[in-house]
C-alpha cells in the first residue's frame, strides 16, 4: 500500500509540475548579435562619413552641445545669459533625446568652508537643473550632486583658477 501512495503522490508531483511549464512561443527572438552600437553618420560633400559616436550618448552630447558647464561669479548661483545659452543647447539635446538621464554637479572653488561650499555647490547644481526644466526637460531624468571644492577642475590658487572651478557639470548618465 505505501508503494502504491507513494507511487500516486509522485505521478501527481510530475502531471502538476507538466501542467505548470511554459509554451515554447510561436517565433523565437533573434540570437543576440556581435555587433556594435548604431554610429551617427554624416554627410560631407564626398558622400558619407562614419563619426563613431553613437547618438544620444554621452560623446553625442559633448559634441552636440555648446558647453557641458556652466560658471558662476563668486558666492552666486544664479544663471546668467552666457549660461542660458549653454543650457538652452542642452535643454535642446535633452529634449532630443527623452529617455536620456543626466546628473548635474555643482562645484565651488576652494575659498569658504568645506560646509559652505557644499551648500553652494548644491544651490548651483539645483538652479542649472531648475533652468532646464523652465525650458521642458522633465525633472524626474535629472539628478543633483554637490562636490563643494572637493574636485578642482584647475590647481591654483588665483582668480583664473578660482573662476574655472565655480561650475556646474552636466553629466549623461550610462
Amino acid at each position: 500500500m505505501a508503494k502504491l501512495t507513494n507511487a500516486l503522490i509522485i505521478g501527481t508531483a510530475l502531471i502538476a509540475v507538466a501542467g505548470c511549464s511554459k509554451k515554447r512561443p510561436e517565433t523565437l527572438p533573434p540570437a543576440p548579435s556581435e555587433t556594435a552600437p548604431p554610429v551617427d553618420q554624416t554627410t560631407t560633400p564626398t558622400g558619407p562619413t562614419t563619426t563613431g559616436v553613437a547618438p544620444g550618448s554621452a560623446a553625442d552630447f559633448q559634441q552636440s552641445v555648446t558647453a557641458d558647464t556652466v560658471h558662476f561669479d563668486l558666492d552666486q548661483y544664479d544663471i546668467d545669459p552666457q549660461a542660458r545659452a549653454i543650457l538652452d543647447s542642452q535643454a535642446a539635446w535633452l529634449a532630443k533625446y527623452p529617455n536620456v538621464r543626466v546628473t548635474i554637479e555643482g562645484h565651488c572653488d576652494e575659498r569658504g568652508t568645506r560646509e559652505y561650499n557644499l551648500a553652494l555647490g548644491d544651490r548651483r547644481a539645483n538652479a542649472t537643473k531648475n533652468y532646464l526644466a523652465s525650458r521642458g526637460v522633465d525633472a524626474s531624468r535629472m539628478t543633483t550632486i554637490s562636490y563643494g571644492k572637493e574636485r578642482p577642475v584647475a590647481m591654483g590658487s588665483d582668480e583664473a583658477s578660482w573662476a574655472q572651478n565655480r561650475r556646474a557639470v552636466t553629466v549623461v548618465i550610462g
